[in-house]
């Protein structure tokens, strides 16, 4: 056909819109579901035909039709769907499920899915529903792609994302509940594999989880749609398959195909120029616009001028093309973007314009791009001469479509190909407008073989094969790394899933199946069992995954997991393998060559054309030496990613795309090179990746000044002029020559930058470069472990624009000799805490001998230059020796239980027979000596029963001693209670045993008759520093002198535990206890000692604990060391295997998630039916794990495997449950337990467990000490947990891991325990080495020293310096100082450097505590001078306080004095109006406001006191508390109380909402208002808040009657009652106190109130009906309540229930004083009190009486008491001057107020004149 072409035309096929249906949008859709749709009145046809599968059904869903059919608008539908399913759009037919509520959008190309985004952004936008893009160029934060509803991304991002997910619910994979694969037909491309893999991850999700994920596939025709279907588990109801016929706008096609047969390329462009130069003027002639698509944007320009001669050659230029001077829109618009095509940079948009032509490609500016759009839309151009990204991109149709040209440049593949059927079908999808044109015209214009091609692909379609086999490596080791597939058999499940599955058994031939496998293995999962075996093992080979041959097993190797999270190929990390074994020391030339050896690169080809510019490449703009001439991909590749890092200009089209190709993958590659260098431990090729890495990123080279930075903000000669004087080498040390900077003056700055008025902007620069001061602290443990303690100190100056919200950083610890690292891990500085340091605590190996440094490096994970290199010197480090001394467990026969000799202690002991082994060794010393004992033997081995032991002897000698048991935690405390009470409480012994600890409180009677005391350390400490007798008798340490001595046994349950945060306590207990019998040796007072049991885990250092103790260590005859038992760790009565597993993973909940499958495949394996105790950190991981453990079991298909009774049993004990997941899991045969569970909940289940009618419990690990629920299995799963107080994840202690483990084994039902302890990948060695080989125990007494030393002084123990030194040498802390000196900081170990160290922390910590007023230190010689207390240091020693808060205290008070006294001179209160008559008593009537703001002060300075400064505040949670802060009267601080015209901040500071002190001021309002937590979390630190405000606000008032003379102190001692009565009544001041008697409704409040008014009655309604008579109360009542039907006896009896007394006698007089002359005031009171039904169930009430003068309102004195029903003489005493100074001699007034603490609105008042 023609001249040197042929053509070819397919003519548009016709439809009969009579049969086609269109459904209206009003009629099908109601609610925010019809906005979607506005501006559509109705559906299409193909549209209506899909509605009620996609809208009102939620199966999976295929839609196959031609390009502009409006398959988006169906995506649409299933949107909205979706949306209105989980209830983010309102609907009438709206359903709520439990589905993910994220729609994810997957678009083949980046161009589409923005178009996606606009468009679907316009729809949502009404509904507030934000829709976010997520590629490659469109990074977002946590935060953004948490709070978008729609994800529109990519195939391998979502890939991506969904590899990093695993089984996290939280994370973003997991939060999908609609996936949407557009153009899905990319199944027969080679990026098909990565769908096929998300779509066979999504599946195994959906079945593992049991929660639904609804995928629509969108596709062009397909010829084999049915297998896609079946791969996508598409019902046939939601397959759908649609004709050209259902195209809007009726498309005719045609191909021409040039047959010229020269080679020339010239001849054959113009050619093909010609031919689209008739078709263009063609459509023209009958006013159509015309679209012409090239493939390079180059060729853009040149067909537009192509055109524009022939058209001027053919004279058809100003007819048909110009559109300037035209009547009509398009000549407007010609002249409408006149101007604006003027402005344009671009300067081919200016020259084509006149011309009537446009261009279009991705290589134009955005504002070019938009221009040339607009003007195309608005016909002010004919022709638009664009690249192929305009027909994906953006939405711009034309009547005629050409495409030019069929060959396209792969960078990929390094050379040309055809553009695919793809391409072209979404190009002639743009032709044909569906507003304005009835048909539409597609021209393909190509050579005549390609034609051919093209015509075979459209008419006769080929079924779409897989490409999976190719990339089955790579997808197969992300699957391992996630966690999905850990065994052979797993991985051919997988491969089942896949698309290749579904062809390999429809077209075997295709994929080397021959037809007699198939029928033979119908399924093929040999075929696919060879296939995953060879894709194993070649991994296994590069070190990727590692392969168990014989078991199948396949496990997680870090550099597979880094290949899968960075999207390595296999290939790739095989040669960077082999590289890098072969250099171990490569140079950075080589790692930047490396990293262009990967196999990403490969495909990038050399052409001849290009050598001369790549030389001039070479020569100009790369700074590492490239090897002339360039032969192989990897040297191109590496000359290229100079060139972009050296941002040279680039005029070659096809080296400019290959650059971009290079830069976009060398990033990537290089972070993922970064991480392999750092799991192989490989300091410096790490360090040089992340210098080459950062560089990519940034395009500044690592030997250039960091100032560059800053891009824009100096001149490029600034920069050249710093880096010509920087020091030579290969430019490590930019940073420090920059920050040198910093220490000249701007004027000599400016001078070195040759910019003299610089100065001073370089240096403000150089401060935001983010330097941090590096701290640190080295000490040794053992003679092989270091501990580094470092402080990393941020410096620099924040500013967002340059360090956003968050800088991130790498520390290493390095052995520069070894070139090793020891330890990485990644740093984050947060905007919110600048400049708050971060501090960690690192242990590293040591080597003997010891290098003589190692090197803490710190580098900016984002600054190019910014790393610091500190050497940490080991000279002066002491190792200390290593003595651990084992006692052997000698081949005894048991001892039966008669060897007790007593019948009453050998009924405890009936079921046992005889002692273990371990009881057996030590009954002797235990039962027949006095000997202080430190028994070391592990978890399980019956040191209960050796404490027991102790106890009968001591009984048996001293039948009225009392053993003290310290148990370090109250779960164990409980649990030893609970133990003894049973078996010592009981017949035939009948002990009393009482437990002590912060829930629990006695007075001295009942204490006085204990035999044993349960205490926790801290209770224990501060009763028995009342030992002397010597403390104030109000505190409740005052009677302590008689019960301690008393005490003849000491019991400390794990007491290595010594070694932790609490273990100061404990120091001081047992250290003051032996101080204490050798004092009373001394005074004759108890000739024996306090006998000390100490019981422990196995230790390292047992010497030093059993010296302390008082074990003779050191003596040499026989009975030397008697006492000391440290047996070995395997010395159990039942035997334990310990399995420990590493998990990869940097992330805490994620590695979580991938735990949980091992978990149960452990379970299967180890105890399928025996019970199984897995710990884990949290709440929600109990739930989470139990969880995923039950969706496991189901798909074993043995949901019920767990369960050992009949599910009719445990469904009616879960009917019982409380907590909804409890009673979820229980009914699997899986417990949780925790603390926030009811008592209930854990008694059930517990009880459950021990029963066997559950065999698996998941718990908190402070299970592992409280209850004692062994197992024949336990799992720690994950050895950290978050720190509220830190804000970040640590490590348990070992001795918690020890403690968890040792619960496996049952004695008398297990031969042996199991035990398996999952960490995280890098701590796998760790505990393989130090489980059973535990640290030495050191002392922590350093941390708590100024609180012991304040406490001994204020008891009267330490008077002087040299007392102290002396109390010292009693601790563990200076047997450890001496063991270990380096450790704390001593010298070394000889006895001046000890003595000179013990001095200086005694010296130091003598002056924090006179600094904090607890102490006074008289001057003179150092050691001699003497130490008294005062009332600060009494009242921190009596209430237990930190040294630093009752110095808060008292300006908390000085403050609160203050706002009183304000409140009552600014509302002019006369305090005596109230009181009608002298000596009577009257309500007390304060102004709300008075006592609102005395009381919210007293509170906000409680909350604001150092007590509360670890109150953790955990993530996210200062957005709870602004939450919470809004919902309480007062808010976050009293600033709005006090100031009551300005008016409430609704500005909300999250540095304060994340302060704990603001936390717990929130957490009191709450408890005061009974407002609404918002998470569980809550009620526990609500319930920590609540326990220690009685003990601050008694420490508050002891410091404020402590000064008698200041004014104003009567007023604010009185509201002290006042805040305990709001604490006790938990009653808000503005509610009216008679809420809290029964019966009084807020109606029948609100009337009385009102009534009252009218009748004037003057007194509260309160105080008016309780003051009278019954017989008149009623009366009153009645009267106020006429004309209501209301029972008004019972509410009486309910007032009457509540106290009041009468003031029978009061009688006022003064005396002198013999002893001092002065005058002395006294009050004689007689009470006649009716102490009422209290809440208290017969409890005495506490009343207390203050008496304040009434001018100066001083306090004169007060008395407190405990009262009960009857008569009471109360005597006051009191300064009678005092009292007089408000009148003369015979008008002095005194007040006296009374409050009830437990009741509100009693309070009484009483004007007492001195002289009546």
């Amino acid at each position: 056909y023609g001249e040197g072409f042929e053509k070819v035309v397919i003519p548009a096929p016709r439809r009969d819109e009579t049969k086609l249906q269109r459904l209206p949008i009003e009629d099908i859709m109601d609610g925010d579901c019809a906005t979607i749709f506005a501006g559509t009145s109705s559906l299409n046809p193909m549209q209506s035909t899909v509605f009620e599968a996609a809208f009102h059904r939620r199966d999976n869903l295929l839609i196959c039709a031609p390009t502009g059919a409006g398959k988006t608008n169906v995506a649409l539908l299933t949107v909205a769907s979706h949306f209105r399913d989980v209830d983010l759009i309102r609907s009438d037919g709206a359903r709520s499920l439990d589905i993910g509520k994220k729609v994810v959008y997957i678009a083949p190309m980046k161009a589409l899915a923005q178009e996606v985004v606009e468009k679907f952004s316009a729809k949502l936008k009404p509904l507030r529903l934000i829709v976010r893009e997520l590629t490659g160029d469109m990074q977002l934060t946590r935060a953004e792609a948490g709070a978008a509803n729609i994800l529109v991304t990519t195939p391998e991002k979502w890939d991506v994302v969904t590899r990093k997910s695993g089984n996290d619910e939280n994370s973003l994979g997991n939060q999908c509940g609609l996936l949407i694969i557009d153009e899905v037909h990319l199944l027969a491309d080679e990026r098909g594999a990565v769908i096929e893999s998300v779509v066979a991850r999504l599946h195994r999700l959906v079945e593992s989880r049991q929660r639904q994920v609804r995928i629509v596939g969108l596709s062009a025709t397909l010829p084999n749609y049915k297998d896609v279907a079946e791969f996508l588990q598409v019902p046939k109801t939601g397959l759908f398959f649609f004709g050209p016929e259902h195209r809007p706008v009726p498309l005719q096609q045609q191909f021409i195909g040039t047959t010229t047969k020269t080679r020339d390329r010239w001849i054959q462009i113009q050619k093909m120029n010609k031919i689209c130069y008739d078709v263009v003027i063609d459509s023209l002639r009958r006013g159509y616009q015309v679209m012409v698509f090239v493939h390079s944007r180059k060729g853009t320009g040149e067909t537009a001028s192509a055109l524009a001669e022939l058209a001027q050659e053919n004279d058809t230029l100003e007819a048909y093309f110009v559109t300037k001077g035209k009547e009509g829109t398009n000549g407007d618009a010609h002249s409408r973007y006149k101007d604006r095509v003027m402005k344009s940079r671009n300067k081919e948009v200016g020259l084509h314009f006149p011309n009537g032509l446009g261009i279009h490609h991705a290589g134009m500016l955005r504002g070019d791009r938009k221009l040339t759009e607009q003007m195309f839309n608005d016909g002010a151009i004919k022709i638009l001469c664009c690249t192929a990204t305009l027909a994906w991109g953006i939405n711009l149709p034309a009547h005629t479509v050409v495409i030019k040209g069929t060959e396209v440049y792969n960078p990929e593949k390094g050379g040309m190909m055809d553009l695919s059927i793809l391409d072209v079908q979404q190009i002639f999808g743009r032709a044909g407008r569906p507003q304005f044109d009835t048909s539409g015209e597609a021209t393909l214009i190509t050579t005549y073989d390609a034609m051919q091609r093209y015509l075979d692909k459209l008419v006769r379609p080929v079924p779409i094969e897989s490409n999976f086999i190719k990339q089955l490596a790579d997808h197969l080791n992300a699957e391992v790394v996630g966690g999905t597939v850990t065994t052979i058999e797993e991985a051919v499940t997988w491969l089942t899933y896949t698309y290749l599955h579904v062809r390999m058994t429809r077209n075997p031939l295709a994929y080397g199946i021959s037809t007699d496998q198939l029928a033979d293995d119908p399924s093929l999962r040999t075929n696919c069992r060879e296939l995953v075996e060879t894709a194993a093992k070649l991994l296994d080979k590069n070190k990727m995954i590692r392969l168990h041959t014989e078991s199948g097993n396949l496990g997680v190797v870090e550099m597979g997991r880094v290949a899968a999270h960075f999207y390595i190929q296999a290939e790739s990390v095989s040669t960077f393998n082999e590289r890098l074994e072969n250099d171990s020391s490569p140079s950075d030339e080589k790692l930047t060559h490396l990293i262009c050896c990967a196999s990403e690169f490969e495909n990038v080809r050399i052409r001849q054309e290009e050598l001369d510019d790549i030389d001039t490449i070479i020569a100009k703009a790369c700074p590492m030496k490239v090897a002339k001439p360039v032969h192989e991909p990897s040297d191109k590749a590496y000359a290229l990613l100079q060139a972009y890092i050296s941002r040279h200009y680039i005029r070659s089209f096809t080296l400019i795309s290959d650059t971009n190709y290079i830069a976009q993958n060398a990033c990537r590659v290089s972070r993922a090179m970064f991480e392999m260098c750092l799991k192989r431990n490989d300091a410096g090729s790490a360090v040089k990746l992340l210098r080459i890495a950062k560089s990519i990123d940034k395009r500044i080279w690592w030997f250039q000044t960091p100032l560059r930075f800053f891009e824009d903000e100096l001149k490029s000669n600034v920069y050249l002029a710093l880096e010509s004087r920087q020091a030579g080498g290969q430019g490590y040390d930019t940073f420090d020559y920059t920050l040198s900077l910093l220490d000249l003056q701007p004027r000599e700055v400016g001078q070195l930058c040759h910019w003299s008025k610089g100065g001073k902007k370089v240096q403000s620069l150089i401060g935001m470069l983010p330097y941090v001061e590096i701290d640190y602290l080295v000490q040794p443990i053992t003679s092989t472990v270091l501990r580094f303690h470092i402080t990393l100190h941020p410096t620099w100056d924040w500013h967002s624009r340059w360090h956003g919200g968050v800088q991130g950083f790498w520390i290493m610890i390095e052995d520069g000799e070894n070139n090793r690292i020891y330890h990485h891990e990644s740093i984050l500085f947060t905007k919110r805490t600048h400049p708050e340091p971060i501090s960690l605590d690192v242990t590293i190996p040591a080597f003997n001998p010891l290098p003589k440094q190692y090197f803490i490096r710190l580098m900016s994970d984002s600054w190019v230059g910014v790393e610091q290199l500190v050497p940490v010197s080991f000279e002066d480090i002491k190792m200390p020796k290593q003595t651990t001394v084992h006692t052997d467990l000698l081949d005894l026969t048991p001892l039966p239980i008669t060897a007790l000799q007593e019948p009453k202690y050998e009924k405890l002991y009936v079921k046992y027979g005889n002692f273990n082994p371990i009881q057996s060794q030590l009954f002797h010393v235990l039962y027949h000596t006095d000997t202080p004992i430190f028994a070391g033997a592990p978890t399980g081995s019956g040191k209960t029963t050796i404490a027991e032991l102790s106890l009968l002897r001591m009984k048996r000698l001293h039948p009225k001693g009392i053993c003290v048991y310290i148990a370090p935690m109250k779960s164990l405390a409980r649990e030893r209670l609970k133990e003894w009470k049973s078996k010592l409480g009981c017949q035939p012994l009948k002990w009393n045993v009482l437990e002590l600890s912060g829930d629990t409180h006695y007075d001295q009677k009942v204490l006085n008759k204990a035999d044993i005391l349960i205490c926790t350390p801290e209770k224990w400490d501060l009763l028995s520093r009342g030992w002397k007798g010597s403390v104030a008798s109000d505190s409740n340490v005052s009677h302590g002198k008689a019960f301690v001595k008393r005490v003849r046994l000491l019991v400390i349950d794990e007491i290595h535990l010594l070694g932790e945060e609490r273990g100061a306590v404990l120091e001081a207990i047992v250290s003051r206890t032996r101080f204490i019998s050798q004092h009373m040796a001394k005074e004759k007072e108890q000739p024996e000692w306090t006998r000390i049991v100490g019981l422990s885990t196995a230790l390292a250092n047992p010497h030093d604990l059993a010296d302390w103790l008082g074990i003779d260590t050191k003596g040499y005859s026989m009975s030397s060391m008697r006492g000391l038992y440290n047996f070995r760790p395997s010395v159990r009565p039942i035997p334990m295997d310990v399995h420990i597993q590493g998990y990869a993973g940097k992330h805490y909940c994620p590695r979580m998630a991938t735990m949980n499958k091992p978990c149960h495949a452990a379970i299967k394996q180890h105890s399928p039916t025996k019970p199984t105790l897995i710990f884990v950190a949290s709440r929600r991981q109990t739930r989470l794990t139990a969880l995923d453990i039950i969706s496991y079991a189901a798909a074993d298909e043995n949901p019920k495997g767990f369960l050992g009774c009949g599910e009719d049993f445990i469904e009616a004990v879960a009917e019982t449950i409380d907590d909804e997941a409890l009673r979820h899991t229980l009914t699997f045969g899986i417990g949780i337990h925790h603390a926030g569970l009811s008592r209930s909940d854990r008694d059930t289940v517990e009880k459950l467990y021990l029963d066997s009618k559950i065999r698996v419990l998941v718990a908190t690990a402070t299970l592992a000490w409280g209850v004692n629920l062994p197992a024949h299995f336990v799992i720690v799963k994950g050895t950290e947990y978050f720190d509220g107080k830190t804000s970040r994840y640590v490590d348990y202690p070992l001795t918690d891991v020890l403690q968890m483990i040792g619960r496996a084994g049952r004695p008398g039902f297990d031969t042996e325990g199991v035990a398996l302890v999952m960490v995280e990948e890098s701590k796998k060695n760790f505990y393989k080495k130090f489980l059973y080989s535990p640290f030495p125990v050191e002392s922590c007494l350093a941390g708590k020293m100024c609180e012991n030393l304040n406490a001994e002084i204020s008891i009267g123990t330490i008077s002087s310096v040299i007392d102290a030194i002396g109390y010292l040498t009693w601790t563990f802390y200076s047997r450890r100082v001496k063991a270990n000196p380096s450790y704390y900081g001593a010298k070394s170990s000889s006895d001046e450097d000890i003595e000179e160290f013990l001095l200086g922390v005694v010296q130091e910590s003598l002056q924090k505590l006179e600094e904090h007023k607890c102490i006074k230190v008289e001057s003179g010689d150092e050691v001699d001078r003497v130490v008294e207390s005062t009332i600060l240091g009494r009242c921190a020693s009596n209430y237990y306080l930190l040294y630093q808060t009752p110095k808060q205290m008292e300006l908390g008070i000085r403050e609160a004095r203050k706002i009183i006294n304000a409140a009552v001179e600014s509302e002019k209160i006369d305090s005596n109006a109230a009181v009608p008559k002298k000596k009577q008593c009257a309500p007390l009537q304060c102004s709300e406001r008075l006592e609102e703001i005395s009381v919210a002060w007293i509170l906000y300075a409680l909350s604001n006191t150092h007590e509360f400064d670890e109150l953790p505040v955990r993530h996210n949670e200062e957005h709870l508390n602004a939450e919470l802060s809004e919902n309480v009267k007062w808010g976050a601080d009293v600033s709005a109380l006090l100031n009551p015209e300005e008016e409430r901040n609704t500005y909300v500071d999250l540095d304060v909402m994340a302060d704990p002190h603001t936390k717990c001021f929130l957490l009191l309002q709450a408890h005061l208002e009974r407002a609404k937590l918002p998470i569980s979390d809550y009620v526990n630190d609500m319930k920590t808040v609540i326990d220690q405000i009685p003990r601050l606000l008694a420490a508050m008032y002891y410091i404020a009657v402590q000064d008698l003379t200041i004014g104003g102190n009567f007023d604010l001692i009185c509201q002290f009652s006042k805040v305990k009565q709001v604490l006790n009544s938990r009653k808000s001041l503005c509610t009216d106190p008679l809420f809290q008697v029964k019966g009084f409704t807020e109606d029948i409040i609100s009337l009385l109130n009102q009534r009252s008014k009218a009748k004037k009655i003057a007194t509260p309604i309160l105080w008016s009906l309780r003051s009278k008579s019954k017989e008149d109360s009623e009366k009153l009542l009645k009267n106020l309540l006429r004309g209501r039907k209301i029972q008004t006896d019972k509410m009486i009896r309910s007032i009457f229930a509540l106290p009041f007394y009468k003031i029978e006698k009061l009688n006022i007089y003064s005396e002198i004083a013999k002893s001092t002359g002065r005058r002395i005031g006294k009050l004689q009171l007689t009470l006649d009190i009716d102490a009422g039904q209290s809440r208290n169930n017969g409890e005495p009430l506490n009343l207390v009486l203050v008496l304040g003068t009434s001018g100066s309102r001083r306090l004169l004195t007060r008395w407190e008491g405990r009262i009960h029903s009857g008569q009471k003489e109360i005597k006051l005493e009191f300064d009678w001057d005092m009292a007089n100074e408000s009148g003369s001699e015979d008008e002095g007034i005194v007040i006296l107020r009374s409050f009830f603490e437990e009741y509100r609105g009693l309070d009484c008042e009483i004007l007492c004149p001195l002289h009546s």
